[in-house]
């Protein structure tokens, strides 16, 4: 059993001092993860790889439940979790724009920052919704592809499968996405 297997068993047992632990040892991985989605993101982007990681592993240690089964298992949780905060980091500021939070401010006081939010990023997980509730599991390749920036190769032997179906899966995916969200990017225009 590996140096990671062990602490996130810890965890499981309620060992209140396993989790400081696991940060170091996985906190590489996790940074390059992030740096890669944050990479993705439009330019103008507030939230930085660092402030990704240290969300996604305060949720995971926190509130959001464990249950991991091997540091393969803990990657993959952690990259739903980043997608989950770049989607609520997109809508967020998708409401801002649309007019949401609005207060009244002197205009001397004001420091005008512009920033484009992440629309790709909200119709991805729209689609990705749709494909988990069909193919769970391609679902699952798409999210440790596209969120945590594994190749076919990886992610194949963290979901199980054979590199030749991770390809064919992955091949199927983006062009299902792909049509999902012009789909619907066509429908809100119209």
């Amino acid at each position: 059993m590996n140096e990671v297997t062990r602490i996130i068993n810890a965890i499981e047992q309620g060992d209140p001092h396993a989790a400081e632990k696991l940060l170091p040892l996985v906190y590489e991985e996790l940074r390059a993860l992030a740096a890669q989605k944050m990479a993705q993101e439009k330019p103008g982007q507030t939230l930085q790889a660092t402030a990704l990681v240290h969300e996604a592993y305060l949720r995971l240690v926190g509130s959001e439940g464990r249950g991991w089964n091997s540091k393969g298992h803990f990657l993959k949780t952690a990259a739903e979790a980043m997608r989950r905060i770049l989607v609520e980091n997109a809508r967020r500021k998708r409401r801002l724009k649309r007019g949401g939070d609005q207060y009244r401010i002197d205009m001397d006081e004001a420091i005008l920052v512009v920033e484009e939010p992440s629309e790709d990023i909200v119709a991805l997980d729209e689609a990705l919704r749709r494909l988990a509730e069909e193919e769970p599991s391609i679902a699952d390749l798409v999210k440790l592809r596209y969120f945590a920036g594994l190749t076919v190769e990886q992610a194949a032997g963290f979901l199980d499968i054979s590199r030749r179906a991770a390809t064919r899966h992955w091949t199927f995916a983006r062009a299902w996405l792909y049509k999902q969200i012009t789909k619907d990017q066509t429908q809100d225009s119209g």
